[in-house]
């Protein structure tokens, strides 16, 4: 069982509905999700699986039809094990912020603030969908063109690092999957060179520390 922190429901239901029904089936069974729940007839498709279940699914199709990476070495779409630090509590309308960092790699995850586990709102009042356009990115695309600059991926990833120093929450340790947005390096405060990984999460959850290490090796 895990203890979710965020789980996206838009980037889910557009998964999940992509499934073929026949595959649907087959993953419903290694994701052991009961079968009795789970239609997949043109008369009654897909409709009874609980969010979770629907998870369960679109996780075990990802790695089936996928090259699913760990975060160090990021494909289109990684997963990691991290204390992230998490700001975007208090505003379901605005964007999310998790980011940590393991050895020379830093990872940032941005999403809706809405898809945090208590901070439901209704669908209607969600203004931008940060996960195709981080309003971050956004800020740094301003501020390029006002000092005359043409914006690029460099300034973009060094925002990022900026924002990623500037959070003081503790960190909660955390299990993700997630979708690549941008990567690259970009050289820290005390000279080294480092990587910075930018993702959009399908889910995170909080992990056991102990459990986490090793598994991206």
């Amino acid at each position: 069982m895990r203890y979710y922190l965020y789980v996206s429901g838009a980037k889910l239901d557009m998964l999940y509905e992509q499934i073929p029904p026949k595959l649907l089936k087959r993953l419903a069974v290694e994701a052991k999700v009961d079968l009795k729940v789970l239609s997949v007839s043109v008369q009654s498709p897909r409709a009874e699986a609980s969010a979770y279940d629907r998870l369960d699914i679109v996780e075990a199709y990802l790695e089936r039809e996928f090259d699913v990476s760990w975060m160090t070495e990021p494909r289109p779409w990684f997963r990691g094990d991290l204390g992230l630090r998490i700001a975007g509590y208090g505003s379901p309308a605005g964007p999310t912020f998790m980011t940590g960092r393991e050895g020379d790699t830093v990872v940032a995850l941005i999403g809706s603030g809405h898809h945090l586990i208590g901070q439901r709102t209704a669908p209607d009042t969600i203004q931008a969908a940060f996960s195709n356009l981080p309003s971050l990115f956004r800020l740094v695309q301003d501020h390029a063109e006002a000092n005359g600059l043409a914006p690029n991926e460099d300034e973009a990833l060094d925002q990022v690092l900026r924002f990623s120093r500037s959070l003081t929450v503790p960190p909660v340790f955390s299990e993700f999957l997630a979708r690549r947005l941008l990567s690259g390096t970009v050289t820290g405060q005390d000279g080294r060179e480092l990587q910075v990984v930018v993702g959009t999460p399908l889910y995170v959850a909080m992990a056991d520390e102990d459990q986490g290490q090793g598994r991206g090796a």
